[in-house]
């Protein structure tokens, strides 16, 4: 290990993130006896210019009125290059009773797009006397932020999570897709042609396969939760699955939905199955035992375990604790 220690971000149960309208009261309301895990009420790109004031309205009233139970709760203020960022912030965190955990700032391009935010956050907090501090969640969807990203997750002390934002990620690169996530059938490689002839495989590929893992090595670097951003087609539950399975494979924390039948997707996708806690639960014993006997490494199933094998396993056995406490 080296000597710098990764001060971990507040640990918070982040399978499944729910993204609801400020400007649809009836689907804010809802929101809250859905089983996911973090709702974040927003106020950006959903919600019309026209009706910005009436939706920050709407989701003061939803903060103060409705029972969240044990959700972390977020807002999404608009963007740092408007007019409605600054009275999204001093509006919400002045008018609120104090139940809100995160605010989530969208196509962060610098960290001193975080520095702003934190300043009129810490501005407000102190003014208010409010002992509860907020969070940040921040969405990586510019090429400028991707190519600041690890600086951003280090910009304050804040920042708990980030986001690939995938929608606007292609706008800002110029990528040829006009969908909101998945894969594309012009993303792909052709084998070489058989000896004697024959038919060329094609193989799909995954064409937001490094956005993902380079956001999620900034964010574990820096002690944050990397978490998967919207899959637009909310009828295809065969296509969020497998795109959450392979953004949990690499690493991050959870997914986006927005949609409610999107959510128990999520929360099954980055819950651990019971055999997989089982054996981690088999590797600290078989780990444990081996301390004991002063080995470093042995055996499990036929295969070697040794001290990243726990590391592993505990990770694992956390998060199945964290499930449990929050059901």
């Amino acid at each position: 290990m080296s000597f710098t220690v990764v001060e971990q971000a507040p640990a918070r149960l982040n399978r499944s993130e729910l993204a609801v309208p400020g400007s649809n009261v009836r689907a804010v309301e809802k929101s809250a006896s859905l089983p996911v895990d973090v709702v974040f009420l927003d106020l950006e790109d959903a919600v019309a210019p026209d009706e910005k004031e009436t939706a920050r309205k709407n989701v003061i009233a939803a903060i103060n009125d409705i029972d969240w139970g044990n959700k972390t709760l977020s807002v999404r203020i608009n963007g740092l290059d408007t007019h409605y960022m600054y009275r999204d912030v001093v509006d919400v965190l002045e008018q609120t009773n104090g139940r809100l955990d995160l605010i989530m700032i969208p196509k962060v391009g610098t960290a001193a797009d975080v520095y702003a935010v934190d300043m009129l956050v810490t501005q407000v907090e102190n003014a208010m006397g409010r002992e509860k501090r907020i969070g940040f969640e921040m969405i990586i969807e510019t090429a400028l932020g991707m190519a600041n990203v690890d600086e951003i997750a280090r910009a304050s002390k804040r920042n708990e999570s980030l986001h690939f934002g995938v929608a606007d990620y292609a706008a800002s690169t110029r990528a040829r897709t006009t969908v909101i996530g998945g894969p594309n059938p012009m993303y792909g490689v052709l084998t070489d042609a058989p000896e004697g002839g024959g038919e060329r495989d094609y193989h799909w590929g995954d064409m937001w396969h490094y956005a993902i893992a380079r956001m999620v090595v900034a964010a574990r670097a820096a002690g944050l939760r990397p978490l998967d951003g919207p899959f637009g087609d909310f009828n295809d539950a065969d296509g969020y699955r497998a795109q959450a399975n392979r953004a949990a494979v690499l690493g991050c924390e959870g997914k986006w939905a927005i949609h409610p039948s999107q959510v128990d997707f999520a929360n099954e996708v980055f819950s651990p199955s019971d055999v997989e806690i089982d054996r981690a639960k088999r590797i600290l014993d078989a780990m444990a035992q081996a301390a004991r006997e002063g080995k470093g490494a042995v055996q499990l199933d036929g295969r070697l375990i040794d001290i990243a094998s726990i590391k592993q396993a505990e990770n694992m056995v956390r998060k199945a604790e964290q499930i449990a406490q929050n059901q």
